[in-house]
């Protein structure tokens, strides 16, 4: 931990104190508490706005699985959110869902399926103090498949008063994740970051930041080693 800490203290010297102090602002408020599971998204703006949305709420990680279509990012859309968060594609099975639910689930994950066909629990009524949270979205036409809904431990839907029985799944994610995080930012459930999880995404910016950052983070290590001589 301490040399993560000055690896980022040397890191600092190449970036503008503006982007440092906004670093340090944002790191404060991200969370692995909720994350977000994408089931074969294909639109790539659709693709795209829940990055940016996962973004704004301050999730770090957006989980992605890729059966038969390829996450594409529409950067007119996303707006660079996708530089500050942490990014899981599972792409390299015929079929990749049970794969990422299951490592969600080692991680302490509940995996909870939005899906207005499953009469479970209202979003207004969801509980988020009964553990680490993980919203399962699925594709745009055909929704959740039956495997992830067939794995799934929870089901969570939307209350809507219309015709249209469901809503765009960028907006969803949007409605979802407000709701989710407001509640969480109003709870007392310890949600931020660890301290070593904090120097760790902050590396990762700094150095997303700074042109050939890989030759000054070379540079630090080599410096270290002589120190220690």
């Amino acid at each position: 931990m301490e040399e993560k800490l000055k690896l980022i203290e040397f890191l600092k010297e190449f970036v503008t104190p503006h982007k440092i102090d906004i670093f340090d602002s944002i790191v404060l408020n991200r969370t692995r508490y909720i994350t977000v599971l994408l089931e074969d998204i294909y639109q790539s703006q659709n693709a795209s706005a829940v990055l940016r949305t996962a973004d704004c709420f301050g999730m770090q990680d957006v989980h992605i699985i890729e059966n038969k279509n390829q996450y594409k990012i529409n950067p007119d859309v996303a707006l660079g959110s996708y530089q500050w968060l942490t990014l899981h594609k599972y792409s390299k099975k015929k079929n990749n869902t049970l794969e990422a639910i299951k490592n969600l689930k080692k991680q302490g994950y509940r995996i909870v399926a939005t899906t207005p066909h499953i009469n479970d629990t209202n979003l207004q009524d969801f509980d988020l103090t009964k553990g680490k949270t993980a919203i399962l979205l699925g594709s745009e036409l055909k929704g959740l498949s039956q495997e992830a809904l067939n794995n799934a431990d929870e089901y969570l839907k939307i209350p809507m008063y219309g015709f249209t029985e469901s809503f765009n799944i960028s907006v969803s994610a949007s409605i979802i994740l407000h709701h989710l995080s407001l509640q969480l930012h109003q709870s007392k459930i310890n949600w931020q970051l660890s301290d070593n999880e904090k120097a760790d995404i902050q590396i990762n910016w700094l150095k997303k930041s700074i042109k050939k950052s890989s030759l000054l983070v070379n540079k630090f290590y080599e410096n270290q080693q002589k120190t220690k001589l």
